[in-house]
């Protein structure tokens, strides 16, 4: 008896929370009667990424299987938990059976998803992977709050507020505009260095963009000392950055370079 094609893995980014921003080639990817993966902290938990596409109209499939990616920094005990997720992928592969990973926001982005392909293309490099891009939580949230993540010239920081208010200040002498994710366990912080650098009237606020449970905070000092939910972010714009010359264009060559090149 012939042994069964390996399946595909597949990322399907879904965007921030808006079952509007599925992209149409996620949309039919989950039509395609793929085995649904998604991510949950631990073991009975809810999983944002699968409450999307639920509230998007899709009705879970039977085959369909959680996998604990718990939120926690340790390398060592993620690796045990990214191990045994790419071992039940595989599991379902082998079996000749596509999977699709259910991934919040984008799948390049700050994404379990690379870590689960990494591993499963360390236990079997055979396994063809396709990664279907989708709206990040930065993109989403520009939008939401009419405001735009870069004009004309503009430099853009995408950073996770986790690295410190050095970072952060760091990056302020090169960008015009900042998106810090992730700014729950950092946020008094950020407020009190914003306001000391006067962007406190520069500075947005939002978290859960795009699902039920959004909120928009423009009046950002008003959070200090307050929690806010893990998916929340700020953009943070720099309007009086001095700049430096700007190279336009291809520079003209020289008479002299023209007769050389002769």
């Amino acid at each position: 008896m012939n042994k069964p094609k390996t399946g595909k893995l597949f990322g399907v980014s879904l965007g921030p929370g808006d079952p509007g921003l599925i992209t149409r080639r996620a949309w039919d990817t989950l039509h395609q009667g793929a085995h649904w993966t998604y991510p949950v902290r631990k073991k009975g938990d809810d999983s944002y990424a699968l409450d999307i596409v639920l509230r998007g109209g899709l009705a879970l499939p039977q085959a369909s299987t959680p996998l604990v990616f718990p939120m926690i920094h340790d390398r060592e005990i993620l690796a045990k938990y990214w191990l045994l997720a790419a071992e039940a992928v595989l599991q379902i592969l082998h079996a000749g059976q596509d999977v699709a990973f259910l991934v919040e926001g984008d799948a390049s982005s700050y994404s379990t998803f690379s870590h689960l392909a990494r591993t499963v293309i360390g236990l079997d490099d055979s396994v063809a992977i396709d990664v279907i891009p989708g709206v990040p939580s930065y993109n989403a949230a520009a939008a939401r709050l009419q405001t735009p993540l870069a004009e004309t010239d503009d430099t853009l920081a995408i950073i996770p507020a986790g690295y410190g208010i050095d970072v952060i200040e760091r990056m302020l002498e090169e960008c015009d505009t900042l998106a810090l994710l992730k700014v729950k366990p950092m946020l008094d912080a950020i407020i009190d260095f914003l306001d000391s650098r006067g962007l406190l009237q520069h500075s947005l606020f939002i978290e859960k963009a795009g699902t039920p449970e959004e909120r928009i905070v423009r009046d950002v000092a008003s959070l200090r000392g307050t929690k806010v939910n893990y998916l929340s972010l700020m953009l943070v714009k720099n309007p009086d950055r001095p700049r430096g010359d700007l190279i336009r264009g291809c520079r003209k060559k020289s008479a002299q370079s023209v007769e050389e090149t002769a």
